[in-house]
């Protein structure tokens, strides 16, 4: 930058605020140096030089300036009008006239500006156009192109209030015009970009003020609609945080449940209540504060009085009974003797109740809670086939909700109920994946205290549940959770049994259910046999309780026409007059009483059973027919009857010459019912004995069990559903297997005294017994 003169000018420093070439402004003599300057100035032709003095401080260039104008403020404060001119920079002090300081001046003047420069500058205008635009000053802006010189449009940054002191000295310090272009220019930019940011940040939180306004109004405007409608139940002040967390002071939550929930509530608090996301929070808070993580009920540890409970209840069961009262025995022995439960975690018993429908499996679960002062809750499993039904439905599905082991436990209000998985055979599986898995992890006492719900993702402690399983079979439940249940059988009750629970627990039921008082309908023990052998045919009671209710009806119909009056005494003889015609009735005389029928035992889904076996020979070419709806393992075991009787037709006193191009027939009757297992061997053996022989069997005679190519019976399954089932039809025999001799031990002792039991290792001891008429002709092989 080159020198014009030196000049020697009075100096006025300035501590707030710089002066640049161009610049014109209004500064008030407030200090004895600045007024002694202005009066020196008078004197050097109104002009002076304006120097920065920042933080103690002198500039090194200063800016000629030229008082055009000199008063008074409004408040009598003198001051004065400076007009800059060039820069110079300053030199050393000289003597001069008055107080004021006087230095020389070396005047510089702007170079003619570069390419480069002009360039800079035309974006220097178009960056501070926008500035000014932005901020509303569009007349400044329009100003602004009047000034076409590179150096003097540089020099309008000490205007700016985005620059600081020490930044607009740097300008006033830098001779070089495109440095300056490029300092004032890059400062702009960053203020242009703060600019920017800073109205698009206004722009959407204004947009985002006016939706919130526009939502808040709306909701006010249906609250009070729903307010003036009635429907208004609850406010939106009742999701507050704060409420939540006086919910879990004094609570002993699990550590790991009590951070969970902390964070949760954390969450809330940074979640609008617009969000969908507050509602599942909200949702998912409620649902773990709801569960009784600290509530236990406590057990009634008198083992007698348990006892007493159940006898009250169920009559008959005792094994059950048995069970129930061992573990609360060891619980009582564990609490006054301050053991931990060997296994830990509460080592919480699991039992499968298994037997056919109506012997009280379930309603066995609730006097089992009731005799221990448990909570009971029943969780119905019957055809549930998604696995989300026992773990949850995690929370990112809409309408996600827990599984039945989490939504039991609330409903209990304590976390050691008696919780009762019913139909548990009955589970199914699909795509939505297999429930019995998830009942793994479930009835599994070294698992379940870390019980992991995939709604809650928090763990959960059923050890101390009592799980009590019902079931009607155990065929289709899967091996690995019938591993870990402990399976106790309810096979059925005798005559005398049902005939003891409708006496002390269906009839007088019956009889409130019918409204009938005490002493208006009396039945005698006579009409109960009756009702139980001739309009039933059950292992269990719920037809019986059904006819009974019948019973009670039709004698409330006739106490309420004033037809009778009470008392109404039903007697054996007269239950034919209120039921009807009876519905079953001893066939197996009528059934049995020719050549070619056995009568066989079997067991259903609902209990013991009795079922005939019919044989017919005709002829054709020699083969076997087999009907009646039988599985593969049924047919299998009449192929090897038929292959015994051909094989060893001589021993059992048979013509093979007449057996020769003969077909058999083999017909299992009610044929819409499907039937299988191995268990009919010996039936269908003695039935084409009986057939070949052209003597029948003897009517009062049932038999079981699977036999071999060589006339082995082997032992089968169920003999005391079978048992029970033949002494309910009226037989007085029955032939089993000889290793099947101990299960004798599980039939109740009145049926034992009522039958006789045959145990027969081989064909030929089945024979004997069921077609004695044969055996006292000898035309059966002599029985050792």
């Amino acid at each position: 930058m080159p020198t014009l003169e030196r000049l020697t000018l009075p100096l006025l420093p300035l501590s707030s605020g710089v002066m640049l070439p161009g610049m014109v402004f209004t500064m008030a003599l407030e200090s004895d140096d600045a007024r002694v300057a202005a009066d020196a100035a008078e004197s050097a032709g109104g002009k002076l030089l304006l120097v920065p003095h920042i933080e103690g401080r002198y500039a090194t260039v200063g800016v000629i300036s030229e008082i055009t104008e000199r008063g008074e403020l409004p408040g009598g404060l003198s001051a004065i009008v400076v007009r800059g001119g060039q820069r110079a920079v300053i030199g050393t002090g000289v003597p001069g006239t008055g107080q004021a300081l006087w230095v020389e001046a070396e005047v510089l003047e702007d170079e003619d500006p570069s390419q480069a420069a002009t360039e800079l500058a035309r974006e220097y205008r178009a960056v501070l156009e926008n500035i000014l635009l932005q901020r509303g000053a569009g007349r400044i802006a329009a100003q602004l192109r009047d000034v076409t010189d590179p150096g003097r449009l540089a020099d309008v940054a000490g205007y700016s209030p985005d620059l600081t002191l020490a930044q607009k000295v740097e300008v006033l310090e830098t001779l070089d015009v495109e440095g300056r272009l490029r300092l004032v220019l890059g400062w702009a930019r960053d203020t242009l970009a703060d600019l920017t940011l800073r109205e698009r940040i206004k722009s959407d939180v204004e947009d985002g003020m006016e939706r919130t306004q526009r939502e808040f109004l709306l909701r006010r405007q249906l609250e009070a609609i729903r307010k003036e409608l009635g429907e208004l139940s609850r406010t939106e002040g009742d999701v507050d945080p704060d409420d939540y967390r006086a919910r879990i002071e004094g609570r002993s939550l699990p550590d790991k449940v009590q951070a969970a929930v902390g964070r949760e509530i954390d969450r809330l608090e940074r979640t609008s209540d617009q969000s969908p996301e507050n509602g599942w929070i909200r949702t998912w808070l409620d649902t773990v504060l709801e569960l009784p993580w600290d509530v236990e009920s406590e057990d009634r540890l008198d083992v007698a009085q348990a006892a007493e409970i159940l006898d009250e209840d169920h009559d008959g069961l005792g094994d059950v009974k048995e069970r129930i009262l061992e573990h609360l025995a060891v619980r009582k022995l564990q609490a006054e003797r301050g053991l931990v439960p060997v296994g830990g975690h509460g080592a919480g018993a699991i039992l499968a109740l298994v037997g056919p429908p109506g012997v009280g499996k379930t309603s066995l679960g609730e006097s089992v809670a009731r005799a221990l002062g448990r909570s009971f809750v029943r969780v119905a499993l019957g055809g549930v086939r998604d696995e989300a039904e026992i773990r949850g439905h995690r929370r990112t599905y809409v309408g996600a909700q827990p599984g039945r082991m989490v939504r039991a436990l609330r409903e209990a209000g304590t976390m050691n109920p008696v919780l009762l998985l019913d139909e548990v055979d009955k589970v199914g599986a699909d795509y939505r994946g297999d429930p019995s898995s998830a009942l793994l992890e479930v009835l599994d006492p070294a698992q379940n205290h870390t019980f992991r719900d995939h709604y809650l993702e928090v763990d959960l402690d059923l050890s101390h549940v009592l799980f009590i399983a019902t079931a009607n079979v155990i065929d289709t439940i899967p091996g690995p959770l019938l591993d870990r249940m402990e399976v106790i059988r309810l096979d059925g009750y005798t005559e005398a049994e049902k005939v003891s629970i409708a006496r002390h627990h269906l009839l007088p039921r019956q009889q409130e259910r019918a409204a009938l008082t005490e002493g208006e309908l009396e039945v005698t023990d006579g009409a109960l046999r009756a009702v139980v052998g001739d309009y039933t045919r059950e292992a269990g009671v719920r037809n019986l309780e059904r006819e009974l209710g019948r019973l009670a009806r039709k004698v409330a119909t006739r106490v309420a026409a004033g037809q009778v009056t009470a008392p109404v005494v039903v007697e054996g003889s007269s239950v034919r007059t209120w039921l009807g015609r009876p519905r079953f009735f001893f066939e197996a005389a009528d059934r049995v009483g020719v050549p070619g029928v056995a009568t066989g035992l079997a067991v259903t889904g609902a209990g013991g059973d009795v079922l005939f076996v019919e044989a017919s020979m005709s002829d054709g070419p020699e083969g076997l027919t087999l009907t009646g709806q039988l599985g593969d393992v049924m047919k299998e075991s009449a192929e090897i009857a038929l292959s015994f009787v051909r094989s060893h037709a001589a021993e059992l006193g048979l013509d093979p010459v007449a057996m020769a191009g003969k077909r058999f027939h083999v017909h299992v009757p009610a044929g819409a019912v499907p039937k299988d297992g191995p268990s009919a061997g010996v039936t269908m053996t003695t039935a084409l004995v009986s057939l070949l022989l052209g003597v029948p069997a003897r009517p009062t005679v049932g038999m079981t069990g699977e036999v071999t190519l060589q006339g082995r019976v082997l032992p089968i399954g169920g003999v005391k559903q079978k048992v029970l089932a033949a002494h309910r039809a009226g037989l007085t025999e029955v032939v089993l297997p000889a290793r099947n001799g101990p299960d004798l031990e599980d039939v109740p002792e009145e049926v034992r005294d009522q039958m006789t039991f045959h145990l027969a290792s081989t064909v030929a001891e089945v024979l004997a017994p069921a077609l004695q008429e044969a055996a006292a002709a000898g035309q059966l092989p002599a029985v050792a």
